[in-house]
């Protein structure tokens, strides 16, 4: 059962047995995050079949890994909309101010428009429309929060951002594939076949990324459109903040299904 997370003002409409959701941002100014999203680790079941929202902090109850099929028909409202939105699975290390709680690692499709900039493989953009995986290992949360803060402080010294960045690079596994070519405010049919030793993206049944040694979880899945921007720049830049949304935006999918084996 997937649990809705509005915020700022954000809305969720969720047809579980059709697989089927909206999730909307309506007008934002820049001093407000909005975010509307579905996902799998908000929530517990409870005694008498009844479900309750889990706390914070033990948000670990993370349920999916390999072998995996995830497959959906999406589009947005917005060939380039502002913020950023996806689907697919992560360990959500982030908080939205931008703290790092844990070694974050991904598996799935993700948007961010300017300024977001987060590059993270050589010659990829750090923003636009993409199929990504991100696998830190399994440092502990509690070494890489600190190492991580440590390594933003330095980035941020004049002449050191560009080698930090590289020496943290060696150590992530990290691929991606820019989908600049796939209209977002047009219906396609993505998939992503997670398997141990390799993750699979397809659109429309065309292969789009093969990434070998993608995350082993487990992970959370989620599925969201909001109004925020992160940066971590060649450049040494990092950064967390908002950007303001003129108009309401929107992601609609349907045929929703995540499938093990």
């Amino acid at each position: 059962m997937l649990a809705t997370v509005q915020m700022g003002g954000g809305l969720v409409d969720y047809a579980a047995a059709a697989g089927q959701a909206r999730l909307e941002v309506p007008p934002t100014d820049v001093n407000h995050y909005t975010n509307a999203q579905l996902d799998d680790y908000h929530q517990e079941p409870a005694e008498g079949g009844q479900v309750k929202r889990t706390p914070w902090l033990k948000r670990t109850r993370f349920a999916n890994g390999p072998p995996l099929r995830m497959s959906l028909r999406a589009r947005a409202s917005h060939a380039a909309p502002l913020g950023t939105l996806g689907f697919g699975f992560w360990n959500e290390p982030f908080t939205v101010t931008g703290a790092v709680f844990g070694s974050p690692s991904v598996a799935w499709f993700f948007y961010a428009s300017p300024p977001s900039d987060m590059a993270l493989v050589p010659g990829v953009p750090g923003h636009g429309w993409k199929a990504a995986t991100l696998n830190m290992g399994r440092w502990p949360g509690l070494l890489v929060a600190p190492a991580a803060l440590a390594a933003i402080g330095l980035a941020k010294v004049p002449g050191l951002g560009r080698p930090v960045l590289d020496l943290a690079r060696r150590f992530t596994r990290a691929h991606e594939a820019l989908l600049d070519d796939v209209a977002l405010d047009a219906w396609h049919t993505y998939a992503l076949d997670w398997r141990r030793d390799v993750a699979v993206f397809t659109v429309d049944g065309v292969e789009r990324l093969r990434a070998p040694a993608p995350p082993r979880g487990p992970l959370g899945f989620v599925l969201w459109i909001d109004n925020q921007y992160a940066v971590a720049s060649l450049e040494g830049r990092f950064g967390f903040g908002v950007v303001p949304v003129p108009e309401t935006q929107w992601l609609e999918v349907v045929a929703l299904r995540i499938e093990a084996g």
